[in-house]
């Protein structure tokens, strides 16, 4: 069994399964991507709580795994070689994990480049935008007076949505009939932003109906039910 006291973050967070993946998260669009992976994929994991309310995310024993102070983060006691691994930025801990089990990746070559493009369209374009739209309607930045911040975020979220509908016609999945982590890695934040960010008609989500019925048929996976709630909001 692979020693995990040598990781700081052990010693804020102890894991009770020290043979288990642990998982350092939150239930955000990024923090579900891996916990809807993990219920998909049937690995054994122990969650730990990353409570932002606490600026957990700052501490020295969190800030030892992620520098980057943010969810998701993994530490793998069975990594390469049966070393620990200690991973942060959720789109490399779905290809991780794909890859760790053979699941949700396709193993043709092509295929594979194919599915890992539409992860980081998600990470370099939905995630970022979608998330501005957030902060300028929803948060802090709806109070600005100036509305071209949000207007320009609003623009740049219905035209990814725009590539996306164009990428679902004719398919059940992003990678036609296989559901991958192309469709984990985007299904939390199309979620977010109709429903938390309460931006549907802001961006004329119901216009966009191979996405909205993409996002019925991922939401109803017992998988990502169970994911989107792993861990439990404090």
């Amino acid at each position: 069994m692979s020693d995990l006291s040598q990781f700081p973050i052990t010693k804020r967070w102890p894991a009770q399964h020290p043979d288990r993946l642990q998982l350092y998260s939150l239930p955000t669009p990024n923090g579900v991507k891996v916990s809807i992976m993990l219920e998909e994929i049937g690995l054994p994991y122990e969650v730990h709580l990353v409570d932002f309310g606490k600026d957990d995310q700052k501490t020295a024993e969190f800030l030892s795994l992620n520098p980057n102070g943010k969810i998701p983060a993994i530490l793998d006691p069975n990594g390469p070689g049966g070393k620990p691994l200690g991973l942060f930025e959720s789109g490399a801990i779905l290809q991780y994990l794909a890859e760790k089990t053979g699941k949700l990746l396709p193993q043709d070559p092509a295929r594979r480049w194919e599915t890992i493009q539409w992860v980081h369209f998600q990470m370099g374009g939905i995630g970022p935008m979608f998330g501005q739209v957030g902060f300028f309607h929803k948060f802090a930045g709806k109070d600005y007076e100036d509305k071209r911040p949000l207007q320009r975020y609003v623009a740049e979220s219905k035209r990814l949505l725009g590539v996306l509908e164009t990428r679902l016609q004719g398919r059940q999945w992003i990678m036609d009939d296989e559901y991958t982590i192309a469709d984990i890695a985007s299904l939390g934040w199309v979620r977010n932003l109709i429903g938390f960010y309460g931006a549907r008609e802001l961006v004329e989500f119901d216009q966009f109906r191979d996405v909205a019925a993409w996002l019925v048929r991922g939401l109803k996976r017992p998988a990502v039910e169970r994911g989107l709630n792993i861990p439990k909001r404090p």
